[in-house]
């Protein structure tokens, strides 16, 4: 199996080494050249200047940014892909935008499997990501070899657009916590409570969460260096807050959520990881 990557950043990059440790990757793509010629020399695989670049390959993985991202490259595979190949994509999306990159591939006798994952930069770097699929089972069967290659899970959640919808739940659940654990870490700074003996009385109670864990003593510390960046998850938030207001919830968690990381990116910490929300609390 050839297996081209497109997307090497913090999450895509870790991902494609997996899959070349399993001999499957071949070429790689990013929009920034320099980091594609940079892994590539690294690996030894072929750096990709064009959508030419992956004709040879039976699967492409995308991870991506934003919906147009995903639908250009859709777009550009359909006309190079051969017939059968299929395209994995990794990006988080509206539903409609990985209905449009299906139909698009389709055109052309190419699979497509949206394939958003949860797990953060950790989960990827140890190949431990959760990765919640939509699409038809045949080609969710297919995505497996590759998937497994750096996922502990791989759940198949129904029809194309449904690992989206899925993934939209997951970023309400997220931020949700976020929040949580932000405000009670800014009221804990408040109180003068010890982190050396708050953070692990926390972890060990009901309290716990996978951010308290993975982002407590960092943020308290003001290190904000991004697993998942504030900007990646204001967009999320915006894709889910459509989604859940065309499916008529009450979207307190999401609005506010969204608000404030609307804010941090306004005041320039858009690059930051998604703990910089204790900088909000923190000033009442």
């Amino acid at each position: 199996m050839k297996v081209g990557f497109i997307g090497l950043g913090a999450m895509g990059a870790p991902m494609a080494r997996h899959l070349h440790s399993r001999g499957l990757l071949t070429v790689v793509g990013n929009r920034t050249q320099d980091k594609a010629d940079a892994l590539a020399a690294e690996l030894g695989v072929r750096a990709a200047r064009s959508a030419d670049n992956f004709a040879d390959c039976d699967v492409v993985v995308l991870c991506v940014s934003l919906d147009i991202d995903l639908l250009e490259n859709a777009n550009a595979l359909a006309d190079v892909l051969k017939r059968g190949a299929l395209v994995i994509d990794h990006t988080t999306v509206a539903v409609e935008s990985a209905r449009r990159a299906a139909a698009a591939l389709a055109a052309h006798d190419i699979a497509f499997v949206d394939a958003p994952v949860s797990g953060g930069v950790e989960g990827a770097r140890n190949g431990k990501l959760s990765v919640m699929a939509g699409g038809d089972a045949d080609a969710v069967e297919r995505a497996r070899a590759v998937l497994e290659c750096y996922a502990a899970r791989v759940t198949h959640m129904g029809a194309t657009g449904a690992g989206q919808a899925t993934k939209a739940v997951n970023q309400v659940l997220v931020a949700g916590i976020n929040e949580a654990v932000c405000e009670g870490l800014a009221l804990a700074e408040k109180l003068g409570l010890d982190p050396a003996l708050l953070l692990p009385t926390l972890t060990a109670g009901a309290a716990n969460s996978w951010f308290l864990e993975k982002r407590g003593a960092t943020m308290l510390r003001d290190d904000f260096t991004p697993g998942f960046k504030s900007a990646h998850m204001l967009k999320d938030l915006r894709i889910a807050q459509a989604i859940a207001r065309q499916a008529g919830i009450r979207t307190s968690t999401i609005d506010q959520a969204t608000a404030d990381y609307a804010e941090l990116v306004e005041h320039g910490q858009g690059d930051a990881d998604t703990s910089a929300l204790i900088t909000l609390k923190r000033n009442g």
